[in-house]
């Protein structure tokens, strides 16, 4: 078989460029990363879909760990902006402001939504610490949390 010049330097150009691209640097190639480590805290899969809703404006991202003891309780109270909670450990029983309760064992996930209409207590009925992971999407400047009286169902319940 007899080859032409020109069939040379084509199978010539091809080859350099099969090989530059294999040694040469290029942006398309993926970098492996080094000096980089990371721990999760804690895996939830909520009941449904997450609906969240930013606040307006600058918002204050606040993570944290708490930890509710048996028998322990939040007290009634609201958030300023919405919160992501995943449970780590025990089960959370939530009583919502019309006197619906919500448990949320570990390996859950929840959002709680934002304002004075969405008044709740977090309460540890079991024997094990409950301990939740989570993510706070505040205005900026805002508390945690806002202390609240209990609703008209919950004084009901109690009297």
């Amino acid at each position: 078989m007899r080859r032409t010049r020109s069939g040379v330097r084509k199978a010539c150009i091809a080859t350099g460029c099969v090989a530059a691209l294999a040694v040469g640097p290029s942006s398309a190639l993926a970098t492996p990363g080094s000096g980089v480590s990371g721990t999760i805290l804690a895996t939830g899969t909520s009941a449904g879909t997450l609906k969240i809703k930013p606040p307006k404006g600058r918002a204050d991202v606040v993570v944290r760990t708490i930890t509710i003891e048996p028998g322990g309780s939040t007290g009634w109270h609201y958030h300023p902006g919405q919160l992501i909670a995943v449970v780590k450990s025990g089960t959370l029983t939530r009583t919502m402001d019309d006197c619906s309760v919500e448990s949320s064992p570990a390996g859950t996930a929840f959002i709680e939504p934002s304002g004075p209409g969405h008044v709740h207590i977090g309460r540890n009925l079991g024997t094990e610490p409950v301990v939740l992971y989570v993510t706070y999407l505040l205005p900026e400047g805002s508390p945690l949390s806002i202390d609240a009286d209990a609703p008209a169902c919950a004084q009901a319940q109690a009297g």
